[in-house]
């Protein structure tokens, strides 16, 4: 069990639930962000003990972003911002592994068979995928070469089989799914559900955010996190969460087509 996993979606419910009942405050740092960021505090506390510091950031992102479309000001939401990259900044300076990671992601060929192993076997999985693949189940990378092939490096191996192609199909997938949660989020505000919009989009954000951040670790265009692939990673607690999300929002969309249709739930 991967508790993590678990927190993302309860914090989707809860973060939604706080901006509903905070909304009449959403100017005033002090009642509509203090007793979040008391929340989140704690969260990041047992989530740094793990460690998984990937996850945290996810979770706050969710937070963030809920607050924001909940109406916080623009200028509290950067200011806040600002100091959450720096908050970001001083646990990465202080951690010497996570220091690693990133003097690792920036030149990986420096020492590739060290710290730059993983994102330098992810390039060369890519490089050999081309445009159309080497051919399903033909990858050389995920036999022996590149580690948590199954996980955290999943959109390595589908380059390398299936080739630009696959990759571009799914990351138009995952579009799909962020834009029709959106969809959801803005068709329960037109019926005045402001507690179903922010969890719909809640979860677009949740699954955006970390299939961005997987796929940029995978390009070697963010520094390497242990993030799965939203959906497609092997792992029991993240597909779960996933799929609980996932029937949230279906049950979201099914209320609003009820009410459409002028039913009383």
């Amino acid at each position: 069990l991967q508790p993590s996993e678990l927190m993302k979606l309860f914090a989707v419910l809860y973060t939604a639930d706080y901006t509903v009942r905070k909304m009449p405050y959403m100017h005033d740092l002090r009642k509509a962000f203090l007793p979040m960021a008391g929340a989140m505090v704690a969260v990041g506390i047992l989530l740094l003990k793990e460690p998984d510091f990937g996850a945290f950031v996810v979770i706050i992102a969710i937070a963030m972003s809920i607050l924001f479309l909940g109406g916080m000001r623009a200028r509290l939401f950067v200011g806040l911002i600002v100091v959450l990259a720096a908050a970001f900044a001083a646990l990465i300076i202080f951690s010497p592994y996570r220091r690693d990671r990133i003097f690792g992601f920036m030149d990986p060929w420096a020492d590739a068979f060290g710290r730059g192993y993983q994102l330098s076997h992810a390039l060369i999985a890519f490089g050999r995928g081309e445009v159309l693949g080497v051919g399903l189940g033909a990858s050389v990378e995920k036999l022996f070469y590149l580690p948590e092939a199954h996980t955290d490096f999943l959109l390595a191996v589908i380059a390398e089989e299936l080739g630009f192609v696959g990759v571009l199909t799914v990351i138009l997938l995952f579009a799909l799914v962020i834009q029709r949660a959106f969809a959801i989020g803005r068709q329960s505000v037109a019926l005045d559900r402001l507690y179903s919009a922010l969890v719909a989009q809640g979860v677009g954000i949740w699954l955006g955010v970390q299939a961005f951040i997987n796929m940029g670790v995978n390009t070697g265009l963010l520094p390497t996190k242990g993030l799965t692939l939203p959906l497609m990673s092997f792992g029991g607690s993240g597909i779960l969460a996933n799929c609980v999300a996932l029937a949230v929002l279906l049950r979201i969309d099914w209320e609003n087509r009820q009410l459409m249709r002028g039913a009383k739930l």
